[in-house]
């Protein structure tokens, strides 16, 4: 009988010790606002949280692709910018050198600043970052992945913004057309300077469609961004409803475990109270 009451008592005490960890775990529960805290409390909702936590995880490093992707493609856009409006400056300076009245100081005037146009272009055209990454790819395109099975070309290469300009038939690099200008203006032959002039122009013309295709790049990754960003907050919100506290409900159950662990308690006392006698009569 001692055997069996003995049973009985530790049973007892092993209930009580377990109603007295749910109560803990209910007022953390009250107290961080999350329910779900260990694959027992609801294994089904683990499991999908857990998914849930690695699909966060891989938005996150595709927001953060985004982003570098965001980054570099502003540049470009900058770059491509002010190229254009250095070629805008270079038509406007082998346009003066046409009116065949320049003097020899005013066409070395003209044909420095045509020089320092052709350098800030190179330079425009090979900066790097602050994190020494080249503003432009080289050679080809590099690939970043922004969502599942998809990967950008965030921003063109050196060769296709700058090579390959067809110029009456001959494929010519701005560096080229700006060279082919430079020489003839220091000619001073008008035909020479009339045809450099159409290859500076060709040059802009190439440029402003770089520059959309640019645009093109950046609103894509605008869009997948927003995209990426919609199906993050669906996330958050079905990972907070399967780990939230439903603080009315778990309120309740905490009052209600006091209660009876209050009385688990009381009734425990008094059995522990008794003589072996009683125990065993």
């Amino acid at each position: 009988m001692v055997g069996i009451t003995n049973k009985i008592m530790l049973a007892e005490i092993r209930r009580q010790q377990k109603l007295s960890q749910d109560i803990v775990d209910g007022q953390t529960a009250i107290s961080t606002g999350i329910t779900l805290n260990k694959p027992s409390d609801n294994s089904l909702a683990w499991v999908q949280v857990s998914d849930i936590g690695r699909a966060q995880a891989q938005q996150a490093a595709w927001q953060s692709n985004i982003s570098y992707g965001a980054t570099r493609a502003g540049n470009a856009e900058a770059n491509l910018s002010e190229i254009d409006n250095l070629l805008t400056r270079a038509q406007e300076l082998v346009t003066s050198a046409r009116n065949g009245s320049l003097n020899d100081t005013s066409r070395a005037a003209i044909t420095e600043e045509m020089s320092t146009i052709r350098t800030t272009i190179d330079e425009l055209l090979n900066q790097k970052d602050y994190q020494g990454v080249s503003v432009f790819d080289d050679g080809q395109s590099v690939l970043v992945p922004v969502s599942r099975g998809l990967n950008l070309a965030v921003v063109g290469t050196k060769q296709e913004v700058s090579e390959g300009i067809d110029v009456d038939g001959v494929p010519m690099s701005i560096d080229e057309i700006l060279a082919q200008s430079i020489a003839a203006v220091q000619s001073g032959d008008d035909a020479a300077v009339a045809a450099s002039l159409e290859g500076v122009k060709t040059a802009q013309g190439h440029i402003a469609v770089e520059q959309a295709r640019q645009g093109v790049r950046g609103d894509r990754l605008d869009v997948i961004g927003t995209r990426l960003t919609d199906v993050d907050l669906d996330l958050t919100e079905r990972r907070a409803s399967l780990e939230s506290t439903d603080l009315s409900e778990v309120i309740a159950n905490v009052k209600a475990q006091l209660l009876q662990l209050d009385a688990a308690q009381s009734a425990f006392a008094r059995i522990n109270q008794q003589t072996l006698f009683d125990l065993i009569s």
